[in-house]
C-alpha cells in the first residue's frame, strides 16, 4: 500500500506539470503540495489500515472540499 501512495504521489506531481505548462499556478502548488505529502507518507511504512484510513480522510476531504468550492463559487 505504500507503493501506492507514491504512485498517487507521482500522478499528483504529473497533474502539478500540466498546470504550470498551462500557467495555472494555485492549482499547481495545490497539486504540488498533495504529491508531497503523498510521497512522504509512502515512505513512512504504515499499515495497510493506517494507509486506507489516511486515503479515506482525504477523499473525504477533497469531497467535502469541491462541494463547497462548487457551491460558494
Amino acid at each position: 500500500m505504500d507503493r501506492m501512495f507514491r504512485v498517487l504521489g507521482f500522478w499528483a506531481f504529473v497533474i502539478a506539470l500540466m498546470f504550470l505548462a498551462g500557467h495555472m499556478y494555485i492549482p499547481m502548488f495545490l497539486f504540488l503540495a498533495q504529491a508531497l505529502i503523498f510521497v512522504v507518507l509512502g515512505y513512512l511504512r504504515f499499515t495497510e489500515k493506517t494507509y486506507m484510513y489516511l486515503f479515506g480522510s482525504y477523499m473525504f476531504l477533497s469531497f467535502c472540499g469541491m462541494v463547497v468550492f462548487a457551491t460558494f463559487k
